[in-house]
């Protein structure tokens, strides 16, 4: 069975940090690219960032770079969030996905073969 488990999520002062964390198990860890994206109520859904696990390539929304950090564990299986200097307008729910190969699909969840849960961050101002 394919899980895909998001944690580290919650409530931060705008500036503070947060880091969500994706446990992955089920699938080939190394043949997919672990990715986030995350919806607010009432905005568009948003890629954030995805990593290739086999090559470590890192890819980032605009609106992220310089403030998130993407890091994969391959022993543990889990992708790590660090998202540091946090807005407001960064609050919604952060779901993780994987997809086969080195690849980002953004925010288009057709392309995921797999989605998980998503954990809710609140950046309050």
């Amino acid at each position: 069975e394919v899980q895909l488990q998001a944690s580290g999520g919650g409530l931060v002062q705008a500036g503070g940090s947060l880091r969500l964390s994706c446990a992955a198990s089920g699938f080939t860890f190394d043949d997919y690219s672990i990715g986030w994206f995350r919806q607010a109520p009432g905005k568009e859904r948003e890629g954030v960032s995805c990593i290739s696990i086999s090559n470590g390539n890192p890819y980032y929304a605009d609106f992220v770079k310089g403030r998130f950090t993407i890091a994969s564990d391959k022993a543990k299986n889990t992708v790590y969030l660090q998202m540091n200097s946090l807005k407001p307008e960064d609050t919604a729910v952060y779901y993780c996905a994987a997809v086969e190969g080195d690849k980002w699909p953004g925010p288009w969840l057709d392309d995921y073969d797999y989605v998980g849960r998503g954990t809710q961050v609140t950046v309050s101002s």
